[in-house]
């Protein structure tokens, strides 16, 4: 399996993301909801330039169909997504793609399809939606882990850097944050740290 960066960095839009890639970005998810096709697909092409230009692996969010279009090279997909997604396609294509998981079902339906990775979330409360699962704590990561072996491990949920030293410890390879960078006063600054913060967690 390929080593993810350790900071994973989710946006929603490719002005934020041509804002922050440019600091030392290298794993980057463009996360668009609700916005007309060609406004998603414009937005895509936007973010492969700019991640293209900074050596950052672009990660695109449910839209695999344009992700095969534009010749992307990696998406993410959720539970739900993975019900229409033709794995076949994305496969021919050379299309990695991480997976959403909640539950050990979930775990063990991602794991069949050969993921890059599988992310597991909340792992603490989170601000950025209301979600039916509750905080999955440090024990859920370093069982995923477990049963995950060799793919990769992605947590994601309520991060900031002074949580990454237990979730690394846990066996997580890669830590995914959306509000904590979104919602800081300087983002460009809190990214800085976010980035400086994983460095140590390389493997």
């Amino acid at each position: 399996m390929s080593a993810l960066d350790p900071f994973y960095l989710i946006v929603d839009d490719a002005d934020f993301l041509e804002r922050l890639v440019p600091l030392g970005v290298k794993l980057v998810q463009l996360r668009i909801k609700d916005r007309p096709d060609d406004d998603i697909r414009h937005q895509i092409m936007r973010a492969q330039t700019c991640c293209a230009a900074h050596d950052a692996q672009l990660v695109v969010n449910d839209y695999w169909r344009l992700a095969l279009e534009l010749d992307c090279d990696f998406v993410h997909l959720g539970q739900e997504d993975m019900d229409a997604a033709d794995f076949e396609a994305l496969q021919r294509a050379g299309i990695r793609y991480g997976l959403s998981t909640h539950d050990e079902a979930e775990l063990t339906r991602a794991l069949a399809k050969g993921p890059a990775y599988v992310a597991l979330g909340p792992v603490y409360p989170t601000r950025l939606k209301k979600m039916k699962w509750g905080p999955q704590g440090l024990e859920r990561v370093r069982e995923w882990k477990r049963l995950a072996g060799p793919v990769p491990l992605v947590g994601i949920g309520g991060l900031a850097p002074e949580r990454l030293p237990g979730l690394f410890a846990a066996g997580a390879d890669s830590a995914a944050v959306v509000t904590d960078i979104k919602t800081a006063a300087d983002p460009e600054a809190r990214c800085v740290e976010w980035i400086h913060a994983t460095r140590g967690f390389c493997r």
